[in-house]
C-alpha cells in the first residue's frame, strides 16, 4: 500500500466534511495517510482560535489518530532548511509551516496531497497531487 502526505487544507476539508473533500477521496483510498507534526499543530491552533469545547477537541484528536505522524529527526530538519533557503534564493519564500509539510513528504519520499499547490511549487523532488488550479487557496 502506498502512502501520501496530506496537507492541512485537505485534512481540514475531510474533518469539516467540506465538499472539496470528495474531490480528493479517490486519491486517498487504500493509502497510508501521513501528516506532518506541523499539520497537527495547525489543527490545534485552528481549534483554539475558534475556542472549541472539550467535545469538539476530542473529535479532532480522534481524527488525528487516523493519520501517521512521523517523528522529527535531524534529516527532516536538514531538508526543511534546504527548502527554505532554496525557495528564498528563487525569490519565492515559503512559509515555515509549508516548509515542514514539504520536508515531511521529501524526507519519506511520499507525494504531497494539497489544495494549495502554488504554495509548494519549485521544490526540487517534491511530487504534488492536487485538483486545484495553481495558486488557488482554500
Amino acid at each position: 500500500m502506498d502512502a501520501l502526505v496530506i496537507d492541512t487544507d485537505v485534512v481540514s476539508f475531510l474533518f469539516k466534511r467540506d465538499t472539496r473533500a470528495w474531490l480528493y477521496r479517490p486519491y486517498l483510498q487504500d493509502k497510508y495517510l501521513v501528516v506532518s507534526f506541523m499539520t497537527v499543530a495547525e489543527l490545534y491552533q485552528w481549534a483554539y482560535i475558534r475556542r472549541w469545547g472539550k467535545k469538539r477537541l476530542v473529535q479532532l484528536e480522534l481524527v488525528i489518530k487516523k493519520y501517521i505522524v512521523p517523528p522529527f529527526d535531524v534529516e527532516l530538519c536538514r531538508i526543511w532548511a534546504g527548502i527554505r533557503v532554496e525557495r528564498q534564493a528563487k525569490g519565492a519564500p515559503i512559509s515555515v509551516q509549508d516548509a515542514w509539510i514539504a520536508a515531511t513528504a521529501l524526507r519519506y519520499g511520499i507525494p504531497l496531497v494539497t489544495h494549495n499547490n502554488g504554495d509548494f511549487k519549485e521544490i526540487d523532488g517534491l511530487i504534488v497531487v492536487s485538483i486545484a488550479q495553481e495558486g488557488s487557496k482554500s
